[in-house]
């Protein structure tokens, strides 16, 4: 089979398309043809080594985190899914292996594909829909009436975060350049700062909640528009303590070298009475069977900004890499 295979750490030369042998489906896991593919800025970060500390590959390694396709075959014990059904997925952390014509996936991190989805739609769900779910709802506990504030909301993240937020009954208000404005408004956000020409300081105040998805100053000036007890979370800062605890499972190493690397971050948070949280988010075939069937009652939708064959696949991530994305990139298979 094909297979978009990390042979070393480093540049986009570090990874290679190349002939691998097709796995087959160990006792509770499903062989998934592929479909289509989603990329996320953490297949970049994972190809130069960034993920190194927290994520232990054996090279070479297939790629992709997010999935979607038809079941090929079920290994024994497997009862959720039977063959020939369309499935999406967040593969494991610590294996990967969505970018390749077929995939192992454990059942429990599967869900059935939303009726009203192409491929290419649900494939872009499955890492940014369940950390803007995780983040908004069981991070943050967005409810009716909640004022929350989601910078970057154009993003792939972003755009499920502005949907979910409002689904939650949240007032929502986000960051966009003029180019994603129009994009921004129609997913449901409340209001919008021009971050090429606007202050957030000057436009957004007396927030309940955080969701930072562009790290950076944006993380620091997210702290003094939060209201004192209020909470941040990110997924583009710097992980803290609690991450390598709740998210990772590991223990008081990691987690000390997380309490070093978020010292300035935490210190800012404090200063404005602040609680910061980084996110790493958790496969979950359950929750994602909650997002199709909100893809299918019509209140998120995915939005895909391009769609690769995966014979350019290079193409896509230089794409991803340069930042301009407006929702998803996808690859679709050969063939399909």
């Amino acid at each position: 089979m094909k297979a978009y295979a990390l042979t070393r750490y480093g540049g986009p030369e570090a990874a290679e398309l190349r002939d691998m042998p097709r796995p087959a489906a160990g006792p509770g896991d499903v062989l998934v043809r592929v479909h289509a593919a989603g990329l996320n800025p953490v297949d970049f970060k994972t190809r130069e080594g960034k993920l190194r500390v927290v994520q232990r590959l054996a090279l070479p390694a297939v790629m992709g985190n997010e999935l979607a396709g038809v079941v090929e075959a079920a290994g024994a014990g497997v009862t959720g899914v039977a063959a020939g059904e369309h499935v999406f997925a967040r593969m494991p952390k610590g294996t990967m292996g969505a970018f390749a014509d077929y995939a192992i996936v454990p059942e429990e991190l599967l869900a059935k594909m939303p009726a009203t989805a192409t491929f290419e739609q649900a494939a872009g769900v499955p890492l940014a829909g369940l950390t803007a779910l995780q983040a908004l709802r069981d991070e943050l506990h967005l409810a009716s009436g909640s004022r929350v504030f989601i910078p970057g909301g154009a993003g792939g993240v972003g755009t499920f975060a502005i949907q979910i937020a409002k689904r939650l009954g949240a007032h929502v208000t986000t960051t966009a350049s003029p180019r994603g404005r129009a994009l921004v408004e129609s997913l449901g956000a409340d209001a919008v700062v021009d971050y090429t020409s606007q202050r957030i300081a000057d436009h957004v105040r007396d927030m309940d909640a955080a969701f930072d998805l562009v790290g950076g100053e944006t993380l620091m000036e997210s702290f003094a528009v939060v209201k004192p007890g209020g909470t941040v979370v990110s997924v583009a800062g710097m992980p803290e303590p609690l991450t390598a605890r709740k998210d990772l499972g590991r223990g008081a190493g990691l987690a000390a070298l997380f309490w070093f690397a978020s010292w300035r971050i935490r210190a800012e948070a404090k200063k404005h009475g602040v609680t910061y949280r980084y996110l790493f988010m958790h496969p979950s075939g359950s929750e994602l069977g909650e997002l199709g069937r909100w893809i299918d009652d019509g209140t998120l939708k995915p939005v895909i900004d391009r769609v690769f064959p995966f014979s350019d696949i290079g193409e896509a991530f230089a794409y991803l890499e340069s930042g301009r994305a407006k929702g998803k990139i996808v690859v679709r298979m050969a063939g399909e």
